[in-house]
């Protein structure tokens, strides 16, 4: 190839490489207003959907609220209860036999759907309120409560052994005494001595009394031990105690410990 024809050659490619260029530069603008026009209509539509959602959570915040004004229960997964606005600011979440409901506190269901309430937290006791939390949320609880709830445990465990719960008979329905749990404690809290033991177990008979609101008492009960007679202090859960979710049979075991 001569001098000549490279230079035509050379004229021809800066002339391609212009275009491209040009071409370039053009479907670069088409595209940006493509995707500004997108963008806005984009953004008009969800800035529509968002309105019109809100709007719908607005009603049906509203015949939610007035459903629980009037004793309905909800199936909490479709309820979002910062959107509600109901008489006391406030609703529960509790258990029935098939899921979680909401409702204004303590109110009943009078269509009775969902099968049988299970008690909300807010009905427990205390202590009982204590007992559905796992180690973890417990463990910033003082030792003597930690104890106590786990007291209160094995008072509904039919294969705790050994049993820290006595049956009693007449007025008395279980009865737990202060020695047998200083060495319960003693068994489960690794390296207490049994002089600390006997303090954590009147402790703990303390706080029970506390977290169970009144529905048991303690006492002072005669012992005899190598001929020695002592007094021990005893926690008496009544056989008419209220407590929630509970009910009982008849019992006629003897009381220990005269």
């Amino acid at each position: 190839m001569d001098h000549d024809e490279l230079i035509t050659t050379l004229h021809r490619l800066e002339d391609r490489i212009d275009t491209l260029e040009d071409e370039n530069r053009r479907l670069r603008d088409a595209y940006t207003e493509l995707r500004e026009q997108v963008t806005d209509d984009v953004g008009r539509r969800v800035t529509a959907l968002g309105k019109k959602t809100a709007a719908n959570q607005t009603r049906i915040a509203e015949l939610q609220s007035r459903e629980l004004e009037k004793g309905a229960h909800l199936d909490a997964e479709h309820v979002y209860e910062p959107s509600l606005v109901v008489d006391g600011g406030r609703v529960e979440r509790f258990e029935k036999d098939d899921g979680t409901y909401v409702r204004l506190p303590g109110r009943q269901d009078a269509l009775t759907r969902g099968g049988t309430t299970t008690l909300a937290h807010a009905d427990l006791l205390p202590v009982q309120q204590l007992t559905r939390l796992d180690d973890d949320m417990l463990a910033s609880e003082p030792r003597p409560v930690r104890l106590a709830v786990d007291v209160w445990r094995d008072r509904l465990d039919d294969q705790a052994a050994p049993r820290l719960w006595q049956r009693g008979s007449g007025r008395v329905h279980q009865y737990l005494d202060a020695g047998e749990l200083a060495t319960w404690i003693r068994v489960e809290e690794r390296g207490v001595s049994k002089s600390y033991a006997q303090k954590l177990a009147s402790r703990t008979i303390d706080a029970l009394l506390e977290l169970t609101n009144g529905r048991t008492y303690d006492e002072l009960r005669n012992h005899r031990k190598d001929g020695l007679r002592y007094k021990e202090r005893r926690l008496v859960l009544p056989a008419d105690a209220s407590i929630p979710g509970e009910r009982r049979a008849p019992q006629t075991a003897a009381v220990d410990g005269e």
